[in-house]
């Protein structure tokens, strides 16, 4: 890549990878997205560092995986430390900036930007605090997950169209601003992120008669473990739907997809318009997937690939034209792509992300990544390691799990107590503990948690505070 390009970083919330026209899905409608592929390059297997919103965006900051920030959970959210990306960048004299959604505790914390347009934090500095419980049964009223559906206006919506109006107008600015170094804009929208209300136009996309059905919902396709099952306990939405109002959510979740696409069509088409792209980095990538309904599951906080995988696309100078690259992919890979497009230094710091430049050069088959969920719901820390064909789930105190990704990608099989794969299964999990350690990890984070509890009044406190179920707009 051309030394010293701009970067434009396209970030949307809970964004499934395979819901995108480029990714193959027969109904989803994505031109804009598509059209990114076919000017770029993207990385099908791409995974999130957490299948929750506030740990994945602190490991996009920092380049480290959850348990080395230890912003565990959405009550624990990124707060200027370890340094960012962005705090590298502004050192060296580069113009940073955010607009829409970050998810950090706060404005009084130097978060790396040097201008925060419409940010939204975590709510009152604290967030999703009844999380922190993990495993109490009474926290959550998943219901109301339910009832807003189908077609209409929201508050989501409504900020992601200023989000778009703000970044369109931002992008003139820069192409008349006089600046030698190259400047990096992190635009963050809501959607497609519950509540499942989609505005008219793009909610008539996908007529019910037409829609598909979620997937995996016979008993024996069902998830097995038992800590997955307590996660499906807890987050029940599924059994509030019935046949008519479940497709409803399905239809709206695909098209917020289609929506979010056309707000990154707005952006990218003012970008050629002022004569910048053709000196600037184009990123697009999720924090974290959706179930959709699949495996009667709907949000993230599962290891499953509907949860884990991100889509990731890439387009800009010397970026390979309608390329894709098998390479295992993370979020923890965008703070060395976004400095080495900028021609920006890093530290001595030890990270574990791959500039994406290079990971499309050198497809690493040995190369290990990472995700894992320490939120509500969860009994236990859930690990989840991919490298080559295989998914390694680890659960302290529970079995593991085994998938074969090349012949099972659907995971349905379990082969952690196939003796046939016992070799397989010790290399996956001495894989694991090359990166971390997992028992040590999941105390580190109970203790941290519990740590926070007590700071923030004890159990009861908690259960007594406020409900909600996706952070409102203040």
């Amino acid at each position: 890549m051309a030394d010293g390009v701009n970067v434009l970083l396209l970030f949307s919330d809970e964004h499934r990878h395979d819901a995108m026209g480029c990714a193959g899905h027969a109904l989803v409608k994505t031109p804009h997205l598509d059209r990114l592929a076919s000017r770029g390059t993207r990385f099908t297997r791409a995974y999130t560092p957490s299948p929750i919103c506030v740990p994945a965006r602190a490991a996009l900051a920092t380049g480290q995986y959850v348990h080395k920030n230890r912003c565990w959970a959405n009550a624990q959210a990124y707060r200027g430390v370890p340094v960012s990306w962005g705090h590298q960048l502004m050192r060296q004299g580069h113009r940073v900036d955010s607009i829409g959604k970050l998810h950090y505790r706060g404005s009084d914390d130097d978060n790396g930007f040097e201008n925060e347009i419409l940010p939204m934090y975590i709510r009152d500095g604290t967030g999703w605090i009844k999380g922190l419980l993990r495993d109490h049964e009474a926290v959550m009223d998943v219901s109301g997950y339910t009832r807003e559906i189908g077609s209409g206006e929201n508050s989501y919506t409504d900020y992601d169209l200023a989000v778009t109006r703000n970044t369109c107008a931002w992008l003139k600015d820069a192409a008349n601003s006089k600046n030698d170094k190259p400047w990096t804009l992190f635009i963050s929208w809501l959607r497609p992120h519950y509540p499942l209300i989609c505005p008219e136009a793009f909610y008539n996309l996908y007529p019910l008669g037409e829609m598909d059905k979620a997937r995996f919902r016979g008993r024996e396709e069902l998830p097995q473990h038992p800590v997955t099952q307590t996660i499906r306990r807890h987050f029940n939405y599924d059994d509030h739907f019935d046949d008519v109002t479940r497709q409803i959510a399905r239809a709206a979740y695909y098209g917020l997809c289609s929506f979010l696409d056309a707000q990154i069509g707005e952006v990218l088409n003012t970008l050629e318009q002022t004569g910048q792209a053709d000196n600037t980095l184009v990123i697009y990538t999720s924090d974290h997937g959706d179930h959709n309904g699949d495996r009667r599951m709907w949000t993230k906080m599962s290891l499953y690939d509907e949860s884990t995988r991100v889509p990731m696309l890439l387009s800009g100078p010397d970026i390979p034209k309608s390329n894709t690259v098998e390479a295992l992919a993370s979020l923890v890979d965008i703070y060395p792509t976004v400095l080495q497009a900028v021609g920006a230094k890093d530290d001595d710091e030890g990270r574990p992300g791959f500039a994406l430049q290079l990971l499309m050069d050198s497809a690493d088959a040995d190369r290990g990544i990472v995700s894992e969920y320490h939120d509500g719901g969860s009994p236990v820390g859930m690990f989840m390691l991919r490298k080559g064909r295989w998914k390694y789930n680890c659960y302290p105190g529970y079995p593991p799990e085994l998938f074969d990704m090349a012949n099972d990608p659907d995971e349905l099989c379990d082969l952690s107590q196939d003796p046939t794969y016992a070799a397989d299964l010790q290399l996956c999990h001495d894989a694991m503990n090359g990166l971390l350690n997992p028992s040590e990890v999941n105390d580190l984070a109970f203790a941290d948690q519990a740590e926070l509890i007590t700071r923030l009044g004890g159990v009861e406190a908690i259960v007594d505070s406020e409900e909600f179920d996706h952070t409102p707009l203040q």
